[in-house]
């Protein structure tokens, strides 16, 4: 296993760790062997069941025991399917899955102090495992996140810095300080892709070893997007399953340079308004591996839906009265999900998964405004 710079084909030696290439490029790893269903570790009740596949020495994880979340049966539009719940798990987001992980690897390479931008959930994840590993760790913020997020970041110990101005002025902060301090980016360093892939063998195993049609996922980034096509794409090539589920992306209207990019059949970003939405952890307007992502919706058969702040606020009401108290970054896949229901894209009777990635107890105020709770005396 080595660091590949996918627009140099350079290789680099993960003994070091690194979060870009010489050129200024992200990384990627090497292909990874994966596993066998008999590979599993059933002992654990995490993502390091699947430690064979994980390409960190499990040894000594930095673990919270992250991932094995609950995947439920429901329906949407009066359709069957399964809601991943990913918001149980133990800072509230699916970015444990990644973050335990990553902080494993960057421990294991003798790091001590750790950089981080984030809208959140990012922050709050980093925040835990370093207090975990030991690590000092700065997390820099937009200044409009959420409190509780804000909150939960610094009650674990690490420096918070508020930034004003968008999401990407906060990233384009970060690069500025990591001249000075490591920076463990989750959209830079591809350690983390390296623990997102587990959702992908978590589905197969709770689904008895078989692979959904479809899985819907709110897209920022691109982390859980990455994450599934390089955990199908193992299990793949391990004769474990014999296709590739379908992909589908959801991104805010108000930021969406995926679905721009996607609609434009481009493999690259394209010119793209951005505007506020209260889906803050998918307002993304200059994603890291964009071609990697496209790639992996495209080559799954998926595609990439843009939602409106009515529609977000719409699903967001109706997950709630199913019991799913999601954050509206998570409720927007569920917008996307009545949009593809809605242009025969995904069919009853498909076996369909609805990933959600944050509990809604991180956005409860404003929650509350969107749903006008007050208006109703609440």
């Amino acid at each position: 296993m080595q660091y590949i710079d996918p627009s140099t084909a350079k290789h680099y030696p993960i003994d070091t760790a690194r979060w870009r290439a010489d050129s200024g490029s992200y990384l990627n790893l090497t292909p990874g062997a994966g596993l066998k269903r008999g590979d599993i570790d059933t002992t654990r009740r995490s993502v390091w069941r699947y430690a064979r596949a994980i390409r960190v020495d499990d040894t000594h994880a930095v673990t919270l025991g992250e991932g094995w979340t609950p995947l439920t049966r429901g329906d949407w539009n009066g359709v069957p399917l399964r809601f991943k719940l990913e918001f149980m798990m133990p800072t509230g987001s699916f970015k444990d899955r990644g973050m335990t992980v990553m902080v494993s690897y960057l421990k294991s390479r003798g790091l001590d102090q750790v950089l981080e931008d984030s809208s959140g959930n990012a922050g709050a994840s980093l925040s835990a495992y370093a207090a975990a590993a030991g690590m000092r760790c700065r997390i820099l913020v937009p200044e409009t996140a959420s409190y509780p997020k804000i909150a939960q970041i610094a009650a674990c110990g690490a420096d918070v810095v508020t930034i004003r101005g968008t999401r990407q002025d906060v990233a384009d902060t970060a690069l500025r300080m990591s001249r000075e301090i490591f920076y463990a980016s989750h959209n830079w360093q591809p350690f983390f892709a390296e623990g997102t892939k587990t959702l992908a063998y978590e589905l197969w195993e709770q689904l008895g070893f078989r692979a959904p049609d479809n899985v819907i996922v709110p897209l920022g980034y691109g982390s859980n997007v990455a994450g599934c096509a390089i955990g199908f794409d193992e299990l793949l090539r391990n004769g474990e399953i014999g296709r590739l589920p379908r992909i589908f992306g959801v991104q805010a209207a108000n930021c969406a340079p995926y679905y721009n990019a996607f609609a434009a059949g481009a493999e690259h970003l394209v010119p793209t308004t951005v505007t506020p939405t209260i889906a803050e952890g998918i307002a993304s307007a200059k994603p890291t591996r964009v071609v990697e992502s496209l790639r992996a919706v495209r080559e799954s058969g998926g595609s990439i839906v843009a939602v409106t702040e009515d529609e977000i606020v719409t699903a967001l009401g109706a997950l709630a009265r199913k019991g799913l108290y999601v954050e509206p970054t998570s409720a927007a896949a569920g917008a996307g999900l009545t949009q593809l229901l809605a242009s025969g894209a995904i069919k009853s009777g498909e076996s369909t998964v609805l990933v959600l990635t944050g509990t809604g107890l991180k956005a409860s105020e404003r929650i509350g405004e969107l749903l006008q709770l007050k208006a109703r005396g609440l």
